[in-house]
């Protein structure tokens, strides 16, 4: 890697994360995938799933202290409020609102892979920045990163209900506002059999109340729960 290429790493730290690393190769690991290490292994040997390994630690741990200290509640609801806010889709969000894509390094073929690859792999290297965070800056900075990028999320998650298992949460609506019983039906299969995509329709008392897509039934079967969920909450009808 070249001194400007380098440079472009240091760059990103000082605008984005507000520090420039005392050693920049912790963060260029973070954001390089095993794909690449593989296509250039003559030149290149480290990838970032051992910094991931190490972020994903930090941010449990930080996410739980936050929550210990702000929140007297049980055990399992803030456990559920800790999945909803280190999800894969939550870290995804944040690691593409940082802007870091442009500096992954992924192999030819990763470059030209999913939406859904793609949204795993940002999240897998937000968590591998934590981890070079902190292992470059110390607790308090990776603190302070995950304050500001995961953690100002628990407002909004509590508010929409979004750490609720969706269908189990619709199923609770349904019953308490309409008397009924969410029913789930095939609208659409897409996609070649390696790749398929599903369309699900979520009815209540025979009334289709939201879409989901998702590469399984399971993962549509959510998304629409979770929208129609939303649809209920804005209309003002929750189980209170």
């Amino acid at each position: 890697m070249t001194p400007d290429q380098k440079q472009a790493y240091q760059d990103f730290a000082k605008e984005k994360l507000g520090f420039e690393f005392n050693d920049i190769d912790l963060l260029i690991t973070a954001l390089t995938h095993r794909s690449y290490v593989n296509e250039h292994k003559k030149s290149v040997k480290e990838h970032n799933e051992r910094l991931e390994f190490l972020g994903d630690a930090v941010l449990e741990l930080v996410s739980s202290d936050f929550l210990y200290r702000n929140y007297n509640e049980p055990e399992g609801i803030m456990t559920a409020w800790r999945s909803a806010l280190v999800r894969t889709e939550s870290i995804g969000e944040s690691g593409e609102a940082l802007g870091y894509e442009p500096l992954v390094r992924l192999s030819k073929g990763e470059k030209h892979g999913s939406a859904r690859a793609h949204a795993s792999i940002l999240a897998d290297c937000f968590e591998a920045v934590i981890g070079a965070i902190y292992l470059d800056q110390g607790y308090d900075a990776a603190k302070a990163f995950i304050q500001k990028w995961i953690l100002v999320k628990i407002d909004k998650i509590l508010a929409d209900g979004s750490w609720r298992d969706p269908k189990s949460y619709l199923q609770e609506l349904a019953q308490h506002n309409d008397g009924a019983t969410p029913n789930y039906k095939i609208l659409a299969e897409d996609g070649p059999d390696h790749d398929k995509v599903f369309t699900v329709g979520v009815y209540v008392a025979g009334q289709l109340k939201a879409e989901g897509v998702g590469h399984s039934k399971q993962e549509a079967e959510g998304k629409a729960a979770a929208e129609a969920v939303k649809g209920y909450l804005k209309a003002g009808l929750g189980t209170k």
